[in-house]
């Protein structure tokens, strides 16, 4: 990225500045202030900026700031992620990236895998990690805490073939939905570049499956996509249900809900599986 759009640059600035109380960044108020929000020389003294530096940045004719003095001006100004990537695309700079991808599942998203109680969901990181299921995904897949790490994640399932849990998932046969696959975790390393545990995880996936290493080396980015998918129980058979993929953005993680159309025989099984495979985990 090159281009400074000076003049949106400088109207957040001046927008986020108004936004900042000097009582919410520990600083007396003072005596007949003229503006809302925080004075420019307190957005310099907290950044640790010069003034008539951050004066040229608001009037749009700065220099092109660089990322440290963005992150120091994001941080004083109180900006949110949102914001903060704002902020840097319109000074032509990257938005800066976690290094690593998130793995802790927020307590809200934890409520609401909860509440769907009538249908099996799973909550996935960005590199297809199993993070988190509720008791009906238990009751279909298995206990998913009784295997490594590792193993919990579908991609590595799909293209190596070590199961999940108690089932098989049958990969879907449309060339797509693998270059889909593959292409999810090609964007997932471009915007962790430095996660070991990621590089680890393509290493072994380019290793061991041939498929897998084809697709990668096309080069194509891609994500995870809503699907039909076929799962082999031991007790209810070969199901198809219908996976919906729904995104937590803020923590970088989808919610898988898997469901099945009134009337199917896939729908019985759903419901058999709400009566005996929870009543199985209640006693297990």
């Amino acid at each position: 990225m090159e281009h400074v759009d000076r003049d949106q640059l400088a109207a957040v600035l001046r927008a986020a500045r108004s936004r900042i109380t000097p009582a919410d960044v520990g600083l007396p108020a003072g005596p007949r202030r003229q503006v809302p929000g925080l004075r420019r020389e307190e957005v310099a003294q907290l950044a640790g900026l010069g003034i008539d530096y951050v004066i040229r940045l608001e009037q749009g004719r700065g220099p092109r700031p660089s990322p440290q003095v963005l992150n120091a001006l994001a941080r004083a100004l109180r900006l949110s992620d949102d914001d903060r990537s704002t902020l840097f695309r319109l000074a032509g700079s990257a938005p800066p990236q976690a290094a690593t991808v998130p793995m802790r599942v927020h307590w809200a998203t934890r409520r609401l895998l909860d509440r769907i109680g009538e249908l099996p969901a799973l909550v996935l990181s960005a590199k297809s990690d199993v993070l988190a299921w509720n008791a009906l995904a238990a009751a279909l897949f298995g206990d998913f805490s009784a295997l490594p790490p590792a193993r919990r994640n579908l991609i590595r399932q799909r293209f190596l073939g070590t199961g999940i849990g108690r089932v098989t998932v049958l990969p879907d046969p449309h060339a797509d939905a693998a270059a889909d696959c593959v292409g999810s975790l090609r964007t997932t390393q471009a915007r962790y570049p430095d996660d070991p545990e990621l590089a680890r995880l393509v290493a072994e996936l380019r290793a061991g499956s041939e498929p897998f290493d084809r697709l990668w080396r096309a080069g194509r980015s891609g994500r995870r996509r809503s699907a039909a998918t076929t799962v082999v129980h031991p007790e209810l058979g070969s199901l198809t249900l219908d996976c919906d993929v729904l995104l937590v953005p803020e923590a970088d993680q989808s919610l898988l809900v898997y469901s099945a159309g009134p009337g199917t025989p896939e729908a019985s099984a759903l419901e058999l599986l709400r009566v005996t495979g929870l009543r199985h985990l209640s006693v297990a």
